[in-house]
């Protein structure tokens, strides 16, 4: 796996073998679709090996938080810091529903989210993403006007509304599918 464009272009990240990576095309979809994401700071939920969140750093976002249960994932993660030596890269080693309530404790707020639960294995994956947009919602952690990036089965529904957060765009790349929110604007 490869990050496709930016200042780690070419890289190489090291990948868990039990994981299911977000696709090259697909990462290449997330950032074309949000466009410049320069200065912005972004949490990956749900990590895996960082390969989003890599990107995003790449591509200029400004801090990245990476959020992820697995040891073995945990272990890829770090390898990959290690080989890109990125100065504003910070890694959580627990699950989504325990990081997001300390992050709010820690008066964190992110312009971007991107959370791909492992829905190939879970009968359940569905109900884990929208699990983890309720658990956003409660916790407010995204900026206003920022975007929440669920990777998901294109045979899961999502809802068009979840708390403030508005459905603005889905897009599918074979059995993928991407769901892009956006927080409602401050006034």
């Amino acid at each position: 796996m490869r990050i496709t464009t930016g200042k780690y272009k070419g890289r190489v990240l090291r990948m868990p073998l039990r994981i299911r990576p977000t696709q090259d095309k697909v990462r290449k979809a997330i950032f074309d679709i949000l466009g410049d994401v320069e200065g912005l700071t972004f949490l990956e939920l749900f990590a895996g090996s960082g390969a989003v969140g890599f990107e995003a750093l790449s591509r200029g976002v400004r801090e990245l938080v990476l959020a992820e249960s697995d040891r073995e994932c945990q272990l890829a993660i770090k390898r990959n810091i290690e080989l890109l030596r990125p100065r504003n890269c910070l890694l959580y080693p627990h699950a989504a529903e325990k990081v997001i309530p300390f992050l709010k404790k820690e008066k964190r707020v992110f312009d971007l989210v991107f959370l791909d639960p492992p829905y190939y294995k879970s009968k359940h994956a569905e109900s884990l993403t929208k699990k983890t947009l309720q658990i956003l919602n409660s916790y407010d952690i995204l900026a206003p006007c920022g975007f929440i990036i669920a990777q998901h089965s294109k045979k899961d529904e999502l809802p068009k509304e979840s708390g403030e957060l508005v459905l603005v765009k889905e897009a599918r790349y074979g059995d993928t599918a991407l769901s892009f929110y956006r927080k409602q604007c401050a006034k």
